[in-house]
């Protein structure tokens, strides 16, 4: 899908997310999680905010945003959760481990952008 490079799932237009099985990633991607300090409980830890990695796995069955859920604005819509490899060096800089380790947490789609 070129035409969502540099789209955000927030901004990505509903109707194309309709189409097909709705995945807007896959195992190998690219992505970014957003940087955003919304008020209220959010299920993205802050140290991952901003942080490149690379999609491992989808998370299936498509699921409701719980984040959004939980103050009545999610309607319903469902979305994936990614699982997300994220590099020990993106996190610290200064890691000093094998350039191998790294950190998988499951990040939900309305937060992820293609890096």
């Amino acid at each position: 899908m070129a035409s969502v490079a540099k789209t955000t799932v927030a901004e990505f237009p509903r109707a194309v997310l309709a189409r097909g099985e709705g995945r807007v990633f896959s195992a190998g991607d690219q992505v970014r999680v957003s940087v955003r300090f919304p008020v209220g409980h959010y299920r993205v830890p802050r140290y991952i905010r901003g942080k490149r990695g690379t999609v491992e796995a989808v998370i299936e069955p498509r699921v409701v945003n719980n984040e959004e859920e939980g103050y009545g604005r999610n309607a319903g819509d469902k979305q994936h959760y990614y699982r997300i490899a994220i590099p020990l060096t993106e996190l610290w800089p200064g890691y000093a481990g094998s350039r191998k380790d790294g950190l998988r947490i499951e990040v939900h789609e309305s937060w992820l952008e293609r890096s």
